[in-house]
């Protein structure tokens, strides 16, 4: 039988990658600013590192043109005189890389690489934070030898999609992508989503990953809603009762026009969606598409019509 020890390090150690929307264009809207919202996240992450000394947190920042790593709480020197927690000299350094990494993607918007686009780069950092679960998990290369990180793979990887912007049609493929990857790394991808209306990306993410999908009714108090549902380690969960979807939004994106479709058409060969008839998929190159209208909802492809 395994000590008291050693089961809860194996069950309540947790690797928890927070995804940040810094996109102005929807903070600058909202109804709870920025400068409100980043000390609820401050205080929660903090309370996920006193929970226990082992935990770790990996921030990524989120922007409208790029994505950046702005705080690893295992870098942290003399971590274990603080259990963990983010004191004031390491705040002061994540919300300096957070300042940083703003206007550079300010910057990046002003030369034209994403004009017109509003949404955030989400598909970029859930494939960063991916990234990042094969780099420590998998292991790394050093100087020509495998190393194994023994230490951080008894972590069990969580993230949280703290997101506020509207979906981009144009990342479905990417986002999908990404999300059937964490599903198949049994990472679960819980979503706090501050938007006006829910996001059909999110939602599909919690549910196919197994994660926990939430848009709280009072902004004001994010930081009870962090707490009481989403710091809770993956073993725990079974016991307790979390939110529960009332519905997902399990519409597509066409390949063509980029737009979120109910219906459209399917090729039979490599399943491109499209919201009208083509006589050859862009996609594939195959010339005859198939030529029979498809309802795209509740989660599959079912056939309506010739």
């Amino acid at each position: 039988m395994a000590s008291a020890a050693s089961k809860l390090y194996a069950d309540d150690v947790s690797l928890l990658m927070v995804l940040l929307d810094t996109n102005p264009f929807f903070w600058s809207s909202s109804n709870l600013p920025f400068s409100k919202f980043l000390p609820h996240v401050l205080a929660f992450l903090n309370s996920i590192l006193l929970l226990n000394q082992l935990n770790q947190v990996v921030v990524i920042a989120t922007g409208y043109n790029s994505c950046s790593y702005i705080y690893d709480s295992s870098s942290d020197s003399n971590q274990g005189s603080d259990h963990g927690r983010i004191m004031p000299a390491r705040c002061s350094n994540l919300l300096q890389k957070l300042e940083e990494f703003v206007i550079k993607d300010e910057q990046l918007f002003k030369e034209g690489s994403r004009e017109g686009i509003s949404s955030s780069l989400l598909s970029g950092s859930l494939s960063m934070a991916l990234c990042f679960d094969e780099q420590i998990y998998r292991g790394f290369f050093d100087q020509g030898h495998f190393i194994l990180n023994l230490a951080v793979t008894m972590h069990a990887m969580q993230i949280l999609c703290l997101q506020g912007s509207s979906d981009g049609p144009e990342q479905y493929v990417a986002i999908m992508n990404s999300i059937f990857s964490a599903q198949r790394s049994m990472v679960p991808i819980d979503s706090c989503y501050m938007g006006s209306s829910n996001s059909a990306f999110l939602q599909q993410a919690s549910y196919i990953t197994g994660g926990v999908y939430l848009k709280p009714q009072q902004p004001n108090g994010l930081f009870q809603y962090l707490s009481t549902v989403f710091a809770t380690d993956l073993h725990s969960r079974a016991f307790l009762q979390l939110p529960k979807s009332l519905g997902v939004d399990f519409r597509a994106s066409c390949f063509c026009h980029k737009k979120t479709i109910d219906m459209g058409y399917i090729c039979s060969v490599c399943l491109s969606i499209f919201c009208k008839h083509h006589k050859k998929c862009s996609t594939c190159g195959v010339l005859k598409l198939l030529s029979v209208l498809y309802a795209l909802c509740f989660g599959w492809v079912r056939r309506i019509t010739t």
